[in-house]
């Protein structure tokens, strides 16, 4: 390697135009009020300070009106359901453009929910039902216990204010999961287009034809997803899609991953193989468990910490630097 003269390394880049700190966005994950009180306040807040992008899940907890007063400042995005009452989505993208938020992500890979057997054999449902083992595990987590008591369980709000009706998590936890729209298509996204201004990403992409078909619908960026693995097994991580896709239309539309994403140097990886950026989904999680929005920010500012160490390793001073022939894919 050849030596570097002294300079600032910088894992600087923008989104649609807005400056962020380095390629990671903290992505959506829904009912995050089970980990803390105003959990995805505390999220949004914590990635404004880092100087990252937070995408709100339709299944969060707390009013997107209360997020955008959290991070004021911050650019926000908004993840969408689509289920078959329309309206829902309609309001929600009114409300959400109402609160500048910047971006919106439709999601597509999830018409229906996957056969989870880890949640089968733990016998998971909403809302959590009384059972030994819960009653054991709350005995364990005295603090998290004090905390729901105290400001009661998490409920879907976003979704209850937008159908017009009180919070009812099993209701509206039912509604996510039994009442998606199977008949959405790529010609929706005219529909889309009608109620949202801002910039449009599609999440959930698996293959080379969609990105072209989302490339040629006119959206803004694509997200390569599995769900995380929770959907359908034997799918294909988006790093192994990630450079045959950035080959056809990354020149020509911001691409984005998401799944494991645990380091640092995973999101230089995903960079140096084309996206733009990397979702984080439960890293920030873990922290926010762990210590409210304080575990958040320890845990973003880790990431970048890593990220940082791992470009001047591969003596990298910026983003641009990175280049496919730095990782190394299995045959």
């Amino acid at each position: 390697m050849a030596l570097q003269t002294a300079r600032a390394d910088s894992s600087a880049t923008q989104f649609f135009g807005r400056e962020a700190a380095a390629p990671l966005i903290v992505g959506p994950t829904g009912l995050n009020g089970l980990f803390w009180p105003r959990a995805d306040e505390l999220l949004a807040h914590a990635a404004s300070e880092a100087g990252l992008p937070f995408v709100l899940s339709t299944a969060s907890t707390s009013l997107l009106e209360d997020v955008r007063a959290a991070a004021p400042r911050g650019d926000l995005w908004m993840q969408l359901y689509v289920q078959q009452d329309r309206g829902i989505a309609e309001d929600l993208m009114r409300r959400a453009s109402a609160a500048g938020f910047s971006t919106l992500v439709l999601t597509v890979d999830v018409p229906v929910h996957g056969k989870r057997d880890h949640d089968t054999r733990n016998g998971f449902a909403l809302p959590l039902g009384l059972s030994p083992r819960l009653i054991a595990d709350c005995i364990r987590h005295p603090h998290w216990c004090w905390q729901m008591a105290r400001h009661g369980s998490p409920q879907l709000k976003n979704i209850a204010q937008s159908v017009g009706e009180r919070a009812n998590l099993a209701r509206h936890a039912a509604m996510l999961s039994r009442q998606m729209d199977l008949t959405l298509g790529w010609a929706d996204l005219e529909w889309v287009r009608r109620h949202w201004n801002g910039k449009l990403i599609v999440k959930g992409i698996q293959g080379r034809d969609d990105a072209l078909l989302a490339l040629a619908r006119g959206t803004d960026g694509i997200v390569l997803s599995n769900h995380g693995g929770r959907q359908l097994d034997s799918t294909f991580a988006p790093l192994e899609l990630l450079p045959e896709i950035a080959d056809a239309v990354g020149h020509r539309l911001d691409i984005f991953v998401d799944g494991g994403v645990r380091r640092g140097s995973d999101a230089l990886k995903a960079v140096s193989l084309g996206a733009r950026g990397a979702l984080l989904g439960r890293a920030p999680l873990y922290g926010l468990a762990s210590r409210g929005g304080t575990g958040v920010k320890e845990v973003l500012a880790l990431m970048m910490q890593e990220m940082h160490i791992a470009m001047r390793l591969l003596g990298c001073s910026a983003l641009t630097q990175l280049r496919p022939g730095l990782v190394e894919r299995a045959a």
